[in-house]
C-alpha cells in the first residue's frame, strides 16, 4: 500500500534541521525500499522549509509510523507534528513523479 505523509516543521527549529540534514538525508537513502520519494516543503524556491513530504509504501499505518519514529529529524524534534494518509493512486504508471 501507498502512503503520503505530511511533515509540519516547529518554526524554530531551522538549527536542528542544519545541524542534522546529511543524517537525515543518509537515513532516508538507506530506507529507499519503502520512502519512495522524499522532499522538504517550502513556500517558494529558496524559502525556508517548513516541513517535509514523503511517498511509502508499507503494508500499514503502523509500520510507517515505525519508519517516522527513527527519522533523525524526527528524534531531535524538528518535527512539529506528522500526517500519515493511505494513498489511493489513480493512474497504473510505476513513476511516482
Amino acid at each position: 500500500m501507498l502512503y503520503v505523509v505530511r511533515f509540519h516543521d516547529r518554526a524554530d527549529r531551522l538549527a536542528v534541521r542544519e545541524r542534522w540534514l546529511a543524517a537525515h538525508v543518509a537515513w532516508v537513502a538507506a530506507r529507499r525500499d519503502r520512502v519512495l520519494v522524499a522532499g522538504s516543503l517550502r513556500a517558494a524556491p529558496g524559502d525556508a522549509p517548513v516541513g517535509g513530504l514523503w511517498i511509502v509504501e508499507a503494508e500499514s499505518r503502523a509500520e510507517v509510523e515505525a519508519i517516522v519514529a527513527t527519522d533523525p529529524f524526527w528524534t531531535e524534534g524538528l518535527r512539529e507534528r506528522v500526517e500519515i494518509w493511505h494513498w489511493s493512486k489513480a493512474l497504473p504508471e510505476p513513476a511516482l513523479v
